[in-house]
């Protein structure tokens, strides 16, 4: 598929950053957004980034959609679409797509990318897990959705948590292979 349009889904977890980072990423590789942030995600974008943060990320996206709307276009298979990334992913919102609860706008489009075979790609964000978060996550991967926990890539040696969060978001990015990479990629020392 030739789209260059991705789901961007936010949902209340922390890492409100990784939303934004992702959005940078999608944007500069001149990805049209379609965004759609749950309510909790809201209150922890404001809270973890400040309270221009919804406005930003919003900015950023070419269409904005309510939690609420569960008849948006997003919320169709016809409409053609590259994937979807969910940054940060809440365990409420993993375990709606694991049992196909699409009961807000965020779960149905997620439900649209795997039922259409389409990339979806869950930043699950919550320590230390539990059997249900374990299993939900089984449950994603054994219907084609990328779980991928914002583990900071420690051998970059990163100076900040937003360069680490940037690094992350572009793994999830580069996970849909619609651009040459945005990650930065390891480069081992040569041997001496």
């Amino acid at each position: 598929m030739s789209v260059r349009r991705v789901v961007l889904g936010v949902s209340g977890a922390s890492g409100a950053m990784l939303s934004l980072a992702a959005a940078r990423h999608l944007a500069s590789a001149g990805v049209e957004i379609d965004l759609v942030a749950s309510a909790a995600a809201k209150r922890t974008l404001a809270e973890e980034c400040g309270p221009d943060a919804l406005e930003t990320l919003m900015a950023l996206a070419a269409r904005s959609h309510a939690v609420t709307d569960i008849g948006a276009a997003i919320a169709s298979g016809s409409v053609p679409v590259s994937g979807m990334i969910v940054a940060p992913c809440s365990m409420r919102s993993l375990a709606a797509i694991a049992h196909g609860l699409d009961d807000n706008l965020l779960t149905r489009a997620a439900s649209v990318q795997l039922k259409e075979r389409r990339r979806l790609i869950l930043l699950a964000r919550e320590t230390p897990l539990t059997l249900a978060h374990l299993r939900n996550m089984a449950a994603v991967t054994e219907m084609g959705a990328i779980v991928m926990p914002p583990v900071p890539a420690y051998y970059l040696a990163h100076a900040t948590l937003a360069e680490a969060a940037s690094q992350t978001a572009a793994r999830a990015v580069d996970l849909l292979a619609l651009s040459a990479p945005h990650a930065q990629a390891w480069r081992p020392k040569a041997a001496g």
